[in-house]
């Protein structure tokens, strides 16, 4: 049984499939699956797999409904121990990325790195997340983990269901909260860049981000749980509003620190 299974989701993105192919294939370690959904591409990506059929373990294309969809068809052939998730146009920091998290893949139920995000004018940004800080439901409220610099034991989708195909950019979020904020699964966090990561993607669209966030935590956060969070927002919402206003630095600096021990109390 290989140690990791990656799986790669494409759609009419040639040039960026064969970068993010490549990065897997130049891996000094090869205990690995590589599984590849296309969802039914026209600009020669399915060409250029039948190319790599020898490199790729399994490559399937065909339409779906969507990004997790995708991802869900790999889950279910996955065979590793841990899934890890390059989507096209991403693509592994150097080859030493699996030779140095292989390391730190015993137990856990994740393992997650740092993230360089790649923006189209050739910027590069490191992001390192939540960096190792202790992971509870606040977590969730203002961030997440990195889904691209994350390994996921095979278990967490058995014990928790696979991502919310519904959902169009943050089902991995969801998941992550019912495993990581909601529930008692182990994570560990690996002072290392993973991958770079295509900011040009559906997943910056922040207002439907939010959107979907408010629906994913009505739907799965217990009730209580659910009340503090809407009145956490109301509260940030007044200390925005109260920013643009020509208070004191004094009077804003009371306001934070005041916020900032409300929440310490309700989500430590």
């Amino acid at each position: 049984m290989p140690l990791i299974t990656i799986i790669t989701i494409n759609l009419n993105n040639l040039s960026g499939l064969k970068n993010t192919v490549q990065s897997v294939l130049d891996q000094f370690f090869k205990n690995y699956e590589y599984i590849v959904i296309d969802g039914g591409s026209k600009d020669g990506s399915v060409d250029y797999l039948k190319e790599k059929n020898e490199d790729i373990d399994y490559w399937i294309s065909e339409n779906d409904k969507g990004i997790y969809d995708a991802m869900n068809k790999g889950i279910k052939i996955a065979k590793g121990k841990y899934l890890y998730f390059l989507n096209s146009g991403d693509w592994l920091c150097n080859s030493n990325v699996f030779s140095e998290v292989q390391k730190q893949l015993i137990d856990s139920d994740f393992v997650y790195g740092d993230l360089i995000k790649s923006f189209p004018n050739g910027d590069l940004k490191l992001d390192k997340g939540v960096a190792g800080k202790q992971i509870k439901f606040q977590t969730f409220i203002t961030g997440t983990i990195n889904h691209g610099a994350c390994f996921i034991n095979q278990r967490m989708f058995q014990k928790y269901g696979l991502y919310d195909d519904t959902l169009k950019i943050v089902s991995d979020w969801k998941f992550f909260l019912i495993a990581l904020g909601l529930n008692n699964a182990h994570v560990k966090y690996i002072d290392m860049p993973v991958a770079y990561f295509d900011m040009t993607g559906i997943s910056n669209d922040l207002i439907l981000r939010g959107k979907e966030r408010e629906k994913v935590i009505e739907e799965v956060v217990p009730k209580p749980i659910y009340r503090t969070y809407i009145e956490f927002i109301e509260k940030q919402k007044k200390f925005t509003s109260y920013r643009y206003r020509k208070f004191e630095i004094t009077d804003n600096k009371r306001f934070s620190r005041k916020l900032h021990s409300i929440i310490f109390r309700l989500f430590s």
